[in-house]
């Protein structure tokens, strides 16, 4: 070859090329491994899991967990809580939350905890994103109508139907029913625990806790709803900055941000004053908990599950925590504007049950499949249940009010 001639390459070999390709992929493998070399000792494992309902291959670049998460987020439940209510009824304002961006705001609080306790992350997450799953039209409110409506066929509350959804009621799979979720993600749905929850004890998930992941996003969650509910209740003009200055929490994040910043604008020093509060309970949570896991020297999940839960706030911040749902309560959720708009919507629930027991036809025909199995009223508790604010409301006018079915 003369030396103004083009170098020729010989090109590597198909098999050289898969070999390289393959090095620079993380493989579940390889996630796994770093699950053991870097998390807790009493850290969930996605390589431990209980597994599935329905055994299912492993994935090559997922682990269970991270596939858990994914089915979550691609269900059709998952996408129904954009329209569902978080506490005022969807649509009443542009900025206020629903109950989608509730649960991101949960999984994200959720995941910073377990990063710092090193917990396994994808699982935390994974319970954070399906722990509203269930929930019904029109937020708590409508879920405690449900419950009234069902009270002689078992009754209804959103976590027992959150796991209904993940093991029965979403059909995207050709194998089975449900989305097939782990062991842990399910244990984490049947034992969301919170003062808003009180899930029935279940002999599946036996033990006095559920893992630390699972204990984390019930926190989360309050964290969230303590927080942000102050943000939508200013949002629609129902606060006022003079009346929750009473509840010490709210009062020395206020004036932390007041004396750092004394000149913003009211609405910016709300949204710091909202995010000093977040910092105050999460850090909290953080070096409580890890306290507590220090003192308790649990050596694995199980001796976790063992044991009564060790996610927590300090004594001093429960007190205060107290005060501040109690004012929220009072004020807010109990506020004649978003008590009295709920109640409203929640007769019309009552409405759509009783027309749909008078004439199942009216149904959805998945819905109608389910009659033979579960009987009239479990099938029409869920056809609700899953239903938007939205949908329930047109589906109240074409029914009930246009058709005059029979109540």
């Amino acid at each position: 070859m003369s030396a103004t001639s083009p170098q020729r390459l010989n090109p590597p070999p198909p098999s050289a090329i898969i070999r390289a390709q393959h090095a620079m992929l993380r493989t579940r493998e390889e996630f796994e491994k770093q699950e053991t070399q870097t998390l807790a000792p009493y850290a969930e494992k996605s390589a431990n899991s209980r597994g599935r309902l329905f055994p299912e291959p492993k994935h090559s670049l997922r682990t269970d967990f991270q596939r858990d998460r994914d089915r979550i987020i691609h269900s059709r439940s998952f996408r129904r809580l954009e329209y569902k209510t978080q506490v005022f009824l969807n649509g009443t304002g542009d900025h206020l939350r629903t109950r989608l961006t509730h649960t991101m705001e949960v999984a994200a609080i959720a995941k910073g905890i377990a990063r710092a306790l090193r917990l396994n992350e994808d699982l935390t997450e994974t319970i954070a994103l399906a722990h509203d799953l269930g929930h019904s039209p029109f937020g708590h409110s409508g879920e405690d109508t449900l419950n009234e409506l069902m009270k002689e066929h078992g009754g209804f509350e959103h976590n027992t139907q959150s796991l209904r959804i993940v093991t029965e009621l979403e059909q995207k799979y050709p194998e089975f029913d449900g989305l097939n979720l782990t062991w842990e993600a399910r244990e984490g749905l049947a034992k969301h625990t919170t003062q808003f929850d009180a899930p029935p004890d279940r002999p599946d998930f036996r033990g006095i806790s559920p893992s630390l992941e699972a204990q984390i996003a019930n926190l989360a969650d309050e964290i969230t709803y303590y927080s942000h509910d102050i943000d939508d209740g200013f949002e629609a003009e129902l606060l006022r900055d003079e009346d929750i200055k009473q509840i010490p929490l709210w009062r020395e994040s206020s004036d932390s941000i007041a004396a750092k910043y004394p000149h913003l604008e009211p609405s910016r020093h709300r949204y710091y004053a909202i995010r000093a509060l977040i910092d105050v309970e999460v850090n909290d949570v953080i070096a409580t908990s890890d306290a507590r896991i220090r003192a308790a020297n649990p050596k694995s999940p199980d001796n976790v599950r063992a044991r009564k839960p060790l996610i927590g706030y300090s004594d001093r911040l429960r007190r205060e925590n107290q005060k501040l749902r109690d004012f929220l309560y009072k004020n807010l959720y109990y506020h004649p504007e978003v008590h009295g708009a709920n109640r409203r919507a929640c007769d019309t629930m009552r409405e759509l049950f009783r027309a749909y027991c008078a004439n199942p036809k009216l149904l959805g025909a998945v819905a109608q499949t389910r009659i033979a199995r579960d009987g009239l009223p479990r099938a029409v508790c869920d056809y609700i249940s899953g239903m938007t604010d939205r949908y329930a409301l047109e589906q109240h006018e074409k029914i009930v009010l246009k058709r005059g079915e029979k109540l």
